[in-house]
């Protein structure tokens, strides 16, 4: 397992445009609200829980949406709102905010930078794939889609998450705010209505002083990784699934990823 430590003053070193390494998340003003109280968040793009705002614009989702007592409520806003999410009236219990992003494409211009991204990603041999496909390794471009979704307590927070029907999707097998998760959160990785076995899940641990620790985990025959977790600590588990596609014209994407992100608190 790997470990890293970073300060939460940590800048996000690259733009959003050139954002394709990075993490996209829901990001709740508070996990557990009071029935009633008007439930907020931000979307972001960034790193280790730091990350740039992005606002309402449905231009950039295919989905946006809380699911909250057995509805899926659509999430509606003004042009340009921050937060992107405000929504009033949730009934008590676990609601899960859904956002799937439209496509967005990248251009590696490096091919050491694309490799070092496979490889933290473990996204396997792309030197290989690359190759065997006649392809350069000058420019590479990328098409990727971000499949988000966060878990926040209203009231009591009683519920279960489920899958919500997106192409790649985490989903958390346990209630971080009603059960007892001293063994750790599982979550199970999905793809294309199939499980995801051996697959890695980085897990992003924002401490109360805002220390962030990254480890990584691995999901087993059912998909499922056991992520350790700590009373009063916020949680981002992201995993990304790489394809090799032929390009018919010059310009066209030689690589598509997929994200799947979950963010959750444990109180």
């Amino acid at each position: 397992m790997k470990q890293i430590l970073l300060a939460a003053t940590v800048v996000s070193m690259i733009l959003v445009g050139k954002a394709g390494a990075h993490e996209f998340w829901i990001d709740p003003a508070a996990y557990m609200v009071a029935q009633g109280e008007t439930v907020t968040a931000q979307l972001r793009v960034g790193e280790a829980f730091n990350g740039t705002t992005m606002s309402y614009l449905p231009r950039n989702f295919e989905r946006f949406e809380v699911m909250a007592g057995g509805q899926a409520l659509e999430v509606r806003g003004r042009m340009g709102d921050i937060p992107a999410l405000s929504i009033d009236g949730l009934p008590d219990g676990l609601a899960v905010v859904v956002h799937e992003t439209t496509s967005r494409d990248l251009t590696w211009t490096t091919w050491d930078r694309f490799l070092g991204f496979a490889e933290h990603k473990d996204l396997g041999d792309v030197t290989t794939m690359q190759a065997e496909r006649g392809l350069d390794q000058d420019d590479v471009r990328e098409t990727y889609y971000r499949y988000a979704k966060s878990l926040i307590a209203v009231g009591a927070g009683a519920g279960s998450d489920t899958r919500v029907g997106m192409l790649t999707e985490l989903v958390a097998l346990a209630n971080p705010y009603t059960d007892d998760v001293s063994g750790g959160v599982p979550v199970q990785l999905w793809l294309n209505d199939a499980v995801r076995a051996n697959e890695q899940v980085e897990l992003f641990d924002q401490a109360p002083d805002g220390t962030v620790t990254i480890t990584t985990h691995r999901t087993d025959a059912d998909g499922i990784a056991i992520l350790p977790v700590q009373p009063g600590h916020i949680y981002m588990a992201d995993a990304v699934t790489l394809e090799p596609v032929d390009p018919r014209l010059p310009n066209d994407a030689e690589w598509l990823t997929h994200w799947a992100n979950l963010t959750f608190a444990v109180p």
